[in-house]
């Protein structure tokens, strides 16, 4: 199987020749290890499901007999994506301590789950504690690492191997050492993880003894290059590094290191800033890779094939959030160190794509990003591999077979669509098998019934499975077809309308492509050759195996009524109509009754929908009228004399109430709610007086009490004012009561959704009471009250009643207990 085919940068590349390892350990071969006894078990019962193991067959129970290991075989051969059996599997060999087990068992899981990092370390571990399985343990590195590795644990591992064997203190071997930390760098050394590492590295550097000033000098150069390069990365331990590098300069030259500080503080504010960010992103993620002590097993995880959860759509959300954010360069790596940028992208899909390796999106993601920065050969060997862990993916089937037509490799366009269609036809196959079984068992259960009398809802319970068994089913079937169509579609682009129309009667003998393929077949005839007649065939070849699917026949009828045949879309019309129920045929009927409103005559229109109202007695006649006066979906009658339109805009959300007081049909409701609705008593007092409020007579000592304060002026007042000041006060306030009222949105949404008093059937409070009772009500004080309050009344016992005033701070009642 083919890793993801990330490109390092030219210094990151590694090769059997480039990989640092020790000169005195033997080069391993680069044959596979030869299979022994058991490592040929292990491979035959992961083949393909047409193989069963003796005395077990698919879909029977495990025999007694069988072992705990032959029942894990068992799952992972019905399931290889199987993670609590793997998991289960792995623990028992590793228990066993055989290491050909071990080896056989984890080039399985690796074969199902490459480049898995958990898998790979604690592959690599069972051979790093004796020297005699070194140079194995070798070339399990140089494997997994030929193509970059995701994990700074597995750069970690591969350092401790490099030290462990490298113990001397020559050149030679201190030479091996660093480029190995220097692969290592730049590997991994852009992960946020990677901060011991470029620690050890410096320190590494440090160590070293020179007996010239030149190799003095030399050294350190190294050393500020990779502090330069370390602060400038956001690690997790950025701010240890800052100061450690700020002490080297130091130490060497206090002028020189102002110099050299100032410099790079932009880039490591931004990088400490960066790391921030980068935390927050990545922490509903993945766990922090921490060095691993002596002897702690790192806990295997395998990617699980998705449901598509909230909690699984989610965790896709936050990763191409994280992605784009990568790809938006927070860092603000400039354009001369572009590689940098790239190399630092490359390294976050491959941790993507381990992680979330079955889910398609994240491979087109990573594709498409490849493509854009024209590395165009890696990206389509991407998506190979992508098609090899989702091989049902229609996102990266489709993506790789427009890729390689671009390509101009047809041949190889021909072969993903041909096996595209049979990874689809198994489920088909096992699908329409399970169908026919719970039909059976249906029958079985509905003869037991009858027979005993017993409750129904197995019966019910079976009709619901097969329900949802037919549906999906369905659902399978018309994606199949569009797989035909859409080879179909290449097929004309490519080589011409011979080979689209060889492989449309390959679909036609198809027993599981549905109709779209005869409407996709008869449509790409006409708008290519332009013959109708041909593509007329092709319609009536589809309606002998579905003339039972009303949408079809509502295609094929739209078909020749957009090609002006109108005495074949008559005759069609007229011949299904009766194999419908009314409730099935409405959409026919209202296509036929749409055309005749639009090109036939007055009679033939009145004709139709007489014919409708029959059938359809419920619909009231206006709907029927309306719809021979509609053109492009404008339906003026409704909008404008039903007033569907005013019904519409109320019910929007940002609705003002001027354009619910425009309605005719709402006025009332609308008046209703603008202003209170007057009590019929007080309409009648009202009408007593003129509408003028009455005078309540004083009491002789409040009379006197108010020409006090009042003196004579009260005295003087004038009369009524005239009749011309009372119209113009009259009209100011008709005026007032016009004018828009605009109300904030959620309150005039509240307001378009309360139904017209027409309508309303509900009990009904008279405004004037409901203000009576908010009158009288009493209501808290809302400030400190200056004497204090009457006692409760006595209460036979229990929690003292809860206290409503507003809070006064933590002494202001002490009497309160809770």
């Amino acid at each position: 199987m083919n890793e993801p085919p990330f490109e390092s940068a030219p210094e990151v590349t590694m090769t059997d020749s480039t990989v640092p390892m020790p000169a005195s350990e033997p080069e391993p071969k680069p044959e596979p290890i030869q299979a022994t006894g058991q490592t040929q078990a292990l491979e035959s019962t992961m083949t393909e499901s047409t193989m069963e193991p003796e005395s077990v067959t698919i879909g029977s129970e495990p025999e007694p007999q069988l072992t705990e290991s032959e029942r894990l075989h068992l799952r992972i051969r019905q399931n290889a994506h199987d993670t609590e059996a793997w998991q289960q599997l792995i623990a028992e060999v590793e228990e066993s301590s055989n290491l050909e087990n071990i080896r056989a068992t984890y080039d399985a899981l690796l074969k199902e789950y490459p480049n898995t990092p958990s898998a790979q370390i604690r592959y690599i571990s069972h051979f790093l504690n004796n020297q005699r399985t070194f140079s194995e343990a070798e070339g399990l590195f140089k494997r997994f690492l030929k193509v970059t590795s995701p994990s700074v644990n597995m750069y970690r591992y591969y350092l401790t191997y490099i030290r462990r064997i490298n113990t001397g203190t020559d050149a030679q071997s201190r030479e091996t050492i660093r480029k190995s930390y220097e692969f290592a760098i730049n590997s991994i050394g852009s992960d946020k993880d990677s901060g011991d590492i470029w620690s050890d590295y410096i320190a590494f550097l440090n160590s070293g003894e020179n007996s010239t000033t030149w190799e003095e000098q030399q050294k350190m150069d190294m050393v500020r290059k990779a502090y330069q390069r370390a602060v400038q990365t956001p690690l997790d331990n950025i701010e240890k590094l800052w100061s450690d590098y700020e002490a080297f300069e130091v130490k060497l030259n206090r002028i020189t290191a102002k110099k050299f500080m100032s410099e790079l503080s932009p880039a490591y504010m931004q990088a400490r800033s960066v790391g921030r960010d980068l935390t927050k992103h990545v922490a509903g993620l993945y766990p922090a890779e921490v060095p691993l002590t002596t002897n702690s097993k790192l806990e295997l995880s395998l990617p699980t094939v998705p449901s598509f959860s909230i909690s699984e759509r989610q965790l896709v959300g936050k990763w191409k959030a994280y992605l784009k954010w990568e790809e938006s360069n927070p860092l603000v790596i400039e354009e001369k160190d572009k590689k940098d940028l790239h190399s630092r992208i490359q390294l976050v899909y491959r941790k993507a794509l381990v992680r979330m390796r079955f889910y398609p999106e994240i491979w087109f993601m990573a594709y498409n990003w490849m493509n854009s920065i024209g590395k165009h050969d890696e990206a389509l060997t991407l998506l190979k591999s992508g098609l090899e862990a989702n091989p049902s993916s229609f996102l990266l089937n489709f993506a790789y077979s427009e890729a390689l037509e671009i390509k101009k490799d047809y041949v190889q366009v021909h072969t993903t669509y041909t096996d595209f269609l049979q990874v689809q036809k198994a489920p088909l196959e096992q699908l329409q098998e399970r169908i026919e079984q719970e039909k059976e068992k249906g029958k079985h259960q509905a003869d037991e019934i009858d027979e005993i009398s017993t409750d129904p809802d197995v019966l019910n319970s079976s009709e619901s499975l097969l329900s949802v068994l037919n549906s999906d089913f369905e659902d399978r079937k018309k994606e199949y077809a569009l797989t035909y169509i859409m080879y179909m579609r290449f097929a004309r682009r490519a080589e011409g309308v011979k080979a689209s129309r060889t492989l449309f009667g390959k679909a036609r003998r198809d027993k599981y492509a549905s109709w779209e393929v005869y409407e996709a077949g008869a449509l790409m005839e006409y708008h290519t050759t332009q013959d109708k007649e041909v593509a007329t065939r092709i319609f009536e070849a589809g309606m002998a195996q579905h003339a039972d699917e009303k949408e079809f026949v509502l295609r094929y009828l739209t078909f020749l009524i957009s090609v002006n045949d109108e005495n074949n879309a008559r005759a069609l019309f007229e011949r299904v109509i009766p194999t419908f129920t009314a409730e099935e045929s409405r959409p026919i009927w209202e296509r036929w009754a749409r055309y005749e409103h639009q090109y036939g005559d007055l009679e033939a229109s009145q004709k139709i929908d007489k014919r409708m109202a029959e059938l359809y007695p419920n619909d009231p006649p206006i709907k029927r009228f309306a719809q021979r006066h509609i053109y492009l979906g404008l339906d003026a009658i409704a909008s404008r004399d039903i007033g569907a339109r005013v019904r519409k805009e109320s019910s929007s959300r940002g609705d003002t109430l001027s354009s619910i007081t425009s309605s005719n049909d709402r006025s009332s409701s609308s008046n209703s709610l603008l202003k209170r609705q007057s009590s019929p008593e007080h309409e009648k007092r009202r009408g007593e007086h003129g509408g003028q409020k009455r005078q309540r007579n004083l009491s002789p000592s409040r009379e006197r009490e108010r020409e006090r304060w009042d003196g004579s002026s009260r005295r003087r007042s004038p009369g009524p004012p005239p009749e011309k000041e009372r119209s113009f006060r009259r009209q100011e306030k008709e005026r007032d009561e016009e004018k828009t009222v605009v109300l904030p949105q959620a309150l005039s949404w509240f307001i378009g959704q309360l139904p017209a008093p027409s309508n309303f059937d509900g009990p009904v409070f008279r405004t004037e009471d409901l203000i009576n009772l908010f009158k009288n009500a009493v209501i808290p004080s809302t400030t400190r009250p200056r004497s204090p309050p009457a006692p409760p009344p006595p209460r036979t016992g229990g929690r003292p009643p809860p206290d409503y005033s507003p809070y006064q701070g933590p002494n202001a009642n002490p009497r309160r207990r809770y």
